[in-house]
């Protein structure tokens, strides 16, 4: 079973990949608000407190993120693996999710797929996207906040894993196809590891 977690800053096009690779190698698309947004419709109980949360205009703490995410892996089906998207967001939760993994024989994370854009680039594609989208709160303010925030809360996830050797960057800068066949080649590596540990 293969975990993996795509990460990159705002507009570095983890939607886009997330969905090439899912395909490619029958991994669960584990994107947190999809599941949360899943949640809250289906009137789970998770997804009654999540809500009760974000009514509240609170942030959902890193104990309920975590839950979403167990719950997600646990009731998956005919799956080979898992690709968090937007997850872990916080070296926290990164700590959450390893000890999890371990609890459940895994060896934590298989790998952190960085994928890494130029700023100048990513506030010219969020810009387009917002012209094309008609996304009116996407201005270079708003771009400009988000790209701070990541930098102060969700950077450190990289360095996290890092640390384990486990953290893969890959240029961003490129197009989709080209960043598609890198990610490829990072995945087979990682599977040709894991396969050879099990032998």
């Amino acid at each position: 079973m293969l975990y993996l977690s795509l990460f990159g800053p705002p507009g570095a096009g983890k939607g886009t990949q997330a969905k090439k690779i899912a395909g490619k190698y029958r991994l669960y698309h584990l994107s947190t608000g999809d599941i949360l947004r899943a949640e809250i419709a289906n009137g789970s109980t998770l997804g009654h407190l999540a809500a009760g949360i974000i009514n509240r205009g609170e942030l959902l703490s890193d104990d309920v993120v975590m839950a979403l995410v167990e719950h997600a892996i646990e009731t998956s089906v005919d799956v080979d693996g898992f690709l968090l998207d937007g997850f872990p967001r916080t070296v926290a939760q990164a700590r959450m999710l390893d000890a999890y993994l371990t609890a459940c024989g895994k060896q934590g994370l298989d790998a952190l797929l960085s994928i890494e854009v130029d700023r100048e680039e990513l506030t010219r594609r969020m810009l387009k996207r917002a012209a094309v989208e008609g996304r009116v709160d996407d201005t270079e303010e708003v771009i400009r906040n988000r790209f701070a925030e990541y930098e102060m809360k969700t950077r450190q996830v990289a360095d996290y894993y890092r640390e384990q050797g486990k953290c893969l960057p890959v240029d961003g800068n490129n197009n989709v196809e080209t960043v598609f066949q890198d990610l490829v080649a990072m995945i087979d590596e990682v599977k040709r590891q894991e396969s050879l540990l099990e032998k």
